[in-house]
């Protein structure tokens, strides 16, 4: 028994993954509206800069978990065949496209046209890497993990910290598209379908058991972590939403903190998720 805690390094990247993913999607749906003009695009491609650092830390803190970069390539080996080598393959793909996209774009040798196609195949990307992670915990030998909570918390961890990141390096670029207004609402409705899934999933550990464990029993502390980063979402979301509710356009330096907030609480929801794996056993309830 115990956290997720030594599994930190893919705590680190499918969390920063899925925020990336979410951030790209709303930078795209931006840059991919009519009104939008060169020297605004060329602002916000700048910007996409950001993502893609993020979603480097992920593979590096992922290429940890092999125990050795150079195991990297071997990840790779049963593509089509692997959860886990089709997750790989996908996030390096999206990786690739949005940084060439991102290189292409700030050096002025994308065409506009071929950039709104590069765009839509990017998007694209980013929505097979998320199904991608989603897949690798399909297990039916883990109970804790092979329900309908995983790809809701995964997808709600895009939907809550995606938003939040567009919206951050949007408004650093000077952007003020409308699309911007719905950003919050998105991410606040996400919040709420996490808090309720995670209300629910809570309620169902106590039927989840094997001959030697008893699911609800995995974390001690399952408590105390679930309400930290319950508060940590919340002064998040709340430090991006609040200066809105005021008419105010937020601070750069009170969106960098809602985003920090925000990541640690997705992260403490990750280490639970990790500590919650536990093998069927001899025999398995629930």
């Amino acid at each position: 028994m115990g956290s997720g805690w030594y599994e930190w390094p893919l705590v680190i990247f499918t969390v920063l993954g899925q925020c990336v993913a979410g951030g790209f999607i709303v930078m795209a749906l931006v840059l991919l509206s009519r009104d939008m003009d060169v020297q605004r695009a060329q602002r916000i491609n700048r910007m996409m800069f950001f993502l893609w650092v993020l979603m480097g830390v992920g593979f590096v803190a992922s290429f940890l978990h092999l125990g050795s970069p150079l195991r990297a390539m071997n990840a790779l080996n049963r593509l089509g065949s692997s959860s886990l080598s089709n997750e790989i393959a996908a996030g390096s793909l999206f990786l690739v496209l949005g940084g060439l996209y991102w290189l292409l774009s700030v050096v002025g040798k994308l065409p506009a046209v071929a950039g709104r196609i590069w765009l839509w195949v990017t998007l694209i990307a980013a929505l097979v890497y998320m199904y991608a992670m989603i897949h690798v915990y399909d297990i039916d030998t883990v109970p804790t993990w092979y329900n309908s909570f995983t790809p809701v918390h995964f997808i709600m961890t895009a939907v809550i910290g995606g938003p939040l990141l567009g919206y951050l390096l949007l408004r650093s670029a000077g952007e003020t598209n409308n699309l911007m207004r719905w950003l919050p609402l998105v991410s606040l409705l996400g919040l709420v379908a996490s808090i309720a899934a995670t209300l629910m999933q809570t309620a169902g550990l106590a039927e989840i058991h094997s001959s030697v464990q008893q699911a609800s029993q995995l974390i001690p502390l399952y408590g105390d972590i679930q309400l930290g980063r319950l508060i940590l979402l919340v002064a998040g979301l709340g430090c991006w939403i609040y200066p809105l509710s005021r008419g105010k356009t937020p601070a750069l330096s009170g969106l960098i903190g809602a985003m920090v907030l925000v990541v640690g609480g997705e992260l403490l929801g990750r280490v639970i998720f990790y500590g919650l794996h536990m093998t069927v056993g001899m025999a398995v309830a629930g």
